[in-house]
C-alpha cells in the first residue's frame, strides 16, 4: 500500500491541478535520461527531465495477483538524447523506467506511480513507440539453464572457450556495395565456404557508422564476393570501403560444435538427452529399447 504525505495529495488532488508525467530511464550502460509531458523542463534527484519529445503514455493494464501488466510509451526522435542508431542496436532495450506524478509548480510534491522496464521498441518515420513491461514480467522470464539439445554457450566466450582470433574464425572484410540497409555485399574473404558467417555477427570498424554490430542470417558467395543478409537494418546504409569484421556462425548443434569448431568437449548443451517420444514411452513386448537398459539374460 502506498503512503502518500497529505499536502502532496492535496496539490495533485486540487480541481486545479499542476500535475506532470516524468518518466526517469536508466539504460543498461548507467546512462540516465529524464522525460517529460510538460512544456518545461523540471528537476530533482539530480535529474533534468526534458520536455522535447512529446512523450504521452496509453492506458496501463494492471494484472490481478503476479501477472504481468503493460503500457506503451511513444514519441518524436527530435531529442539528441534518442538517437535512432541507438534504437537500432539495442541500447535502450531492457531498460528501467521510473515513472513520477509531479506538480510542476513544486516539483518535491511528487508520487513514484510505477517502475517498468522497457520491452519490444518499434519505430516509424521519425517516431517511436516503447513496451513498458511491469516488474511482474521477469516471473516468466527463465532462471539458470534450460535442459536442451542445443548449446547455450555464445561462440567465443569463457564458456565455449573457442579462440576467435587464433581459430581463424573472424575475417575482415570491406563494403563493395550496400542495398537495403539489411543487405550488403562485401569482399576480402574469399576462402570459407558458402554459408560461413550466416548465424554470426558483423561489426562496423569504420565510417559513419562505426561500432554498430549486426546479426548474419545469410552468407552467399557470388565469386570472390559474398553477399550477406542482416536480421535487422544497421539504422543507416553502409558507405563502399567501409571495413568490417565477421565472425564465423554458429547453430548451436553438436555436430556443428564438433566438425566446424572442434569443441566437442566444451559443447554446452545435452546432445544425448533422451526425446519426448523416448521419454513418454512404456515398455511392451519385444521392444528392447524400453526396458530402461536392463541387461536380459
Amino acid at each position: 500500500m502506498k503512503t502518500i504525505d497529505p499536502d502532496t495529495l492535496a496539490r495533485l488532488g486540487a480541481p486545479a491541478a499542476t500535475r506532470a508525467t516524468c518518466w526517469k530511464v536508466t539504460r543498461r550502460d548507467g546512462a540516465v535520461f529524464g522525460f517529460t509531458d510538460h512544456d518545461c523542463a523540471l528537476a530533482f534527484d539530480g535529474v533534468t527531465f526534458a520536455p522535447d519529445l512529446g512523450l504521452e503514455t496509453s492506458v496501463t493494464t494492471l494484472e490481478p495477483e503476479f501477472a504481468s501488466g503493460s503500457a506503451e510509451t511513444a514519441g518524436i526522435l527530435s531529442s539528441k538524447a534518442v538517437a535512432e542508431a541507438d534504437l537500432a542496436a539495442g541500447l535502450w532495450d531492457g531498460a528501467e523506467v521510473e515513472i513520477h506524478v509531479v506538480d510542476w509548480e513544486d516539483p518535491a510534491h511528487r508520487v513514484l506511480m510505477r517502475r517498468a522496464v522497457i520491452g519490444e521498441v518499434t519505430r516509424a518515420g521519425a517516431a517511436f513507440r516503447a513496451e513498458l513491461r511491469g516488474l511482474a514480467h521477469l516471473l516468466d522470464v527463465p532462471q539458470g539453464r534450460v535442459f536442451s539439445h542445443l548449446c547455450d554457450a555464445v561462440l567465443g566466450d569463457a564458456r565455449c572457450r573457442v579462440d576467435l582470433v587464433a581459430g581463424g574464425f573472424q575475417a575482415s572484410a570491406s563494403v563493395v556495395e550496400a542495398g537495403a540497409a539489411d543487405r550488403l555485399v562485401v569482399d576480402g574473404v574469399p576462402d570459407h565456404p558458402a554459408e560461413w558467417f550466416s548465424g554470426g555477427r558483423l561489426e562496423v570498424l569504420s565510417g559513419p557508422l562505426s561500432g554498430a554490430v549486426g546479426d548474419i542470417v545469410s552468407d552467399r558467395k557470388d565469386r570472390d564476393m559474398r553477399r550477406l543478409a542482416l536480421r535487422d537494418p544497421l539504422g543507416g546504409v553502409l558507405v563502399a570501403e567501409t571495413v568490417l569484421r565477421l565472425s564465423a556462425g554458429c547453430d548451436k548443434r553438436f555436430a556443428t560444435c564438433r566438425a566446424k569448431f572442434a569443441n566437442a568437449l566444451n559443447f554446452q548443451g545435452f546432445p544425448h538427452m533422451p526425446g519426448a517420444d523416448h521419454a513418454l514411452a512404456y515398455p511392451s513386448r519385444g521392444a528392447a529399447e524400453n526396458d530402461g537398459g536392463a541387461l536380459v539374460g
